[in-house]
């Protein structure tokens, strides 16, 4: 068997320069890759509509929405969720489809951002169990009454990322 041999130390002087990471000028982008959804992890800072606003009074949105439903009987749905969970984000994308967007047009929708769970949960212990449910997690509520109806605290959503346009289009019309 051969003696292992150290390898030869190097001086200060003969250690090479570290080399630059990025040509001078160029600009690092966003390491978030697309999920197999399409969707980003995360939206890139500064660009793109925000589905969830974490500056909105999630309050007054929502008694706004019931005000509204007493006046037409369309029923209050509210999608607690952040705009960096990847399955709340594909929600979002399946909510414009053609199906559910249909769907969506006889409820008044509220979208509440609750970010990292340190948002708006105290109007979110109301309606639906986060812990349970994760997010996204959405309630409707009746019209008539602001009473919960339908409530999904068994995480219904949390994998929404799997789910079909027409599986969403199956909640919606159930919940009606």
């Amino acid at each position: 068997m051969a003696a292992r041999s150290s390898p030869p130390e190097v001086t200060p002087e003969q250690e090479p320069a570290p080399r630059p990471l990025l040509a001078p000028g160029l600009r690092r982008r966003p390491r978030s890759r697309p999920h197999r959804s399409g969707i980003r992890s995360r939206p890139p800072a500064g660009r793109g509509p925000r589905d969830y606003d974490p500056e909105a009074d999630a309050g007054a949105d929502i008694a706004a929405a019931l005000a509204a439903a007493k006046q037409d009987g369309r029923p209050v749905l509210i999608d607690f969720g952040a705009d960096w969970c990847v399955d709340c984000r594909v929600l979002g994308v399946r909510f414009r489809q053609a199906g559910p967007a249909a769907l969506l047009a006889k409820y008044h929708v509220v979208k509440v951002d609750v970010g990292e769970f340190d948002r708006n949960l105290n109007v979110a212990e109301r309606y639906v169990d986060l812990g349970t449910s994760g997010i996204p997690a959405l309630a409707v509520l009746d019209p008539a009454s602001g009473d919960i109806k339908v409530a999904t605290n068994q995480g219904e959503f949390s994998s929404a990322r799997s789910m079909s346009a027409a599986q969403v289009e199956e909640f919606l019309k159930r919940w009606l």
